[in-house]
């Protein structure tokens, strides 16, 4: 029996689980951390994951934060910032 991919979701250019917008979630085996922090030009790292706002779908099929209603919203989807500040407490606690 072949394993199928989980499903997961681009978000203003980082990738979570399609069912609960998580970066790392356990329930669908997803761990993106590597896959994000390359994206953003970091070195992978041992961090938190990021857990995304609620989003919603276009009806171009884009996805857009229910908050304010925007696919490019650097208020919910700020990645690069959390990912930073993420970073900084994994070092901080000594991961690597």
């Amino acid at each position: 029996m072949a394993e199928t991919a989980p499903s997961t979701i681009e978000l203003n250019d980082a990738v979570f689980c399609q069912s609960h917008f998580k970066e790392v979630c356990e329930e669908c085996g997803v761990d993106e951390r590597e896959e994000n922090d390359t994206f953003f030009g970091f070195d992978p790292k041992d961090r938190d994951g990021i857990e995304a706002p609620a989003a919603s779908m276009t009806k171009d099929g884009v996805w857009q934060c229910k908050k304010h209603g925007s696919t490019t919203c650097n208020q919910c989807y700020g990645w690069k910032k959390q990912i930073t500040r993420l970073r900084a407490a994994a070092k901080k606690a000594g991961r690597k």
